[in-house]
């Protein structure tokens, strides 16, 4: 990382007016008031044909990937379909694998239409970890959007905050080594 950290979050609604949408652009405005450079990848906007293993690249697959591959935070958002996430996302997600996860911090964000929404957390989680990214604790289900959000904000101000901290959080843990180097030392207890 040179200089201040890049977050870029991924959209994963197709919606008009999305909630996910205005919730991930809080988030990248507390990450550009904490120090980042801050991009929305809105994945409705990008050409992202379902994925085909046998091909290289697809459509703007290279340009997501390397979007992916250069950012210092991921920050995934998405809404709740059917307690999971929107296919969007997981199409977006099986275009990137390791090399671009590798050790990279991901904050987690759902927008739910009910009051569920933590298995879609924990799926994004178990991806997010299954190609080596390290996941921030902290994380963000928005229940009932749509009394948490009026004319295209984010009116609920407890919600806000947790969106908010989510993006400090992404600049503050942007460049945590996730798998420090322990203090070992040659000898073993059972060398003694």
């Amino acid at each position: 990382m040179n200089g201040r950290p890049s977050v870029v979050a991924l959209c994963g609604s197709q919606r008009d007016g999305s909630y996910t949408r205005t919730a991930l652009e809080h988030a990248l405005s507390a990450a550009r008031a904490a120090g980042a450079r801050t991009t929305l990848l809105d994945l409705r906007e990008l050409d992202l044909p379902p994925f085909d293993p046998d091909l290289d690249e697809q459509g703007a697959s290279a340009d997501l990937t390397s979007a992916v591959r250069e950012a210092d935070v991921l920050l995934l958002g998405t809404p709740v379909y059917h307690g999971s996430y929107s296919s969007t996302l997981k199409n977006a997600l099986d275009y990137c694998g390791s090399d671009e996860f590798e050790a990279k911090t991901v904050g987690l964000l759902a927008v739910a239409g009910g009051s569920t929404y933590a298995s879609t957390l924990d799926h994004l989680r178990v991806i997010a970890r299954s190609v080596h990214a390290w996941v921030l604790p902290h994380q963000v289900g928005i229940p009932k959007a749509s009394s948490a959000f009026a004319e295209g904000e984010l009116v609920d101000e407890a919600l806000r905050a947790r969106v908010e901290r989510l993006g400090e959080e992404a600049v503050a843990y942007a460049n945590i080594a996730p798998d420090p180097v322990r203090g070992e030392t040659e000898s073993t207890p059972a060398d003694d």
